[in-house]
């Protein structure tokens, strides 16, 4: 048996810019933009660095500089699928389960839940059941942004 790790990651974008909101991989709403140098999907930026952090890889910023011109415009299921891929060739290891916390005022993600678990659900090829989605308010201190808070649970082989 596998040691077990747990990641944690973070990622926030402000309102305002010219990427549509897309969150777990799911477009959300095409009128509210989001500035971000990739498609500033908050969630997959979350799991990314909870992965590189379960694994001791670094962080989504060392891979994906926001600096380079490689990465400007990157769909975030890109990243995601890229980083899963470096993390198999170096390791043995399998995503037990995650739990990802979206915060923001706006707009509400009630009905939107179930289809950003289920595709990052795909993206990992992991049952859903194994894959939290929550939304919140942040009751109004982040008004102009969308937060994720991810925590990964690996199973890491010798």
């Amino acid at each position: 048996m596998g040691r077990l790790c747990i990641g944690y990651g973070f990622d926030v974008h402000r309102f305002g810019g010219n990427r549509p909101l897309r969150l777990g991989g799911i477009l959300i709403d095409e009128g509210v933009k989001v500035k971000a140098h990739s498609d500033g999907d908050v969630v997959l930026h979350a799991l990314i660095d909870a992965i590189l952090g379960a694994l001791a890889l670094g962080d989504i910023g060392e891979i994906f500089p926001d600096s380079s011109s490689f990465t400007e415009n990157m769909s975030s299921v890109e990243m995601l699928r890229k980083v899963l891929a470096v993390a198999n060739q170096r390791f043995r290891f399998d995503i037990l389960n995650l739990d990802c916390t979206i915060i923001m005022d706006y707009p509400k993600l009630l009905d939107r839940k179930t289809k950003i678990k289920d595709n990052i659900a795909r993206l990992l090829e992991l049952e859903p059941c194994y894959v939290s989605v929550k939304a919140k308010t942040s009751e109004g201190l982040y008004p102009d942004a969308v937060v994720c808070q991810c925590v990964c649970l690996c199973q890491r082989g010798k």
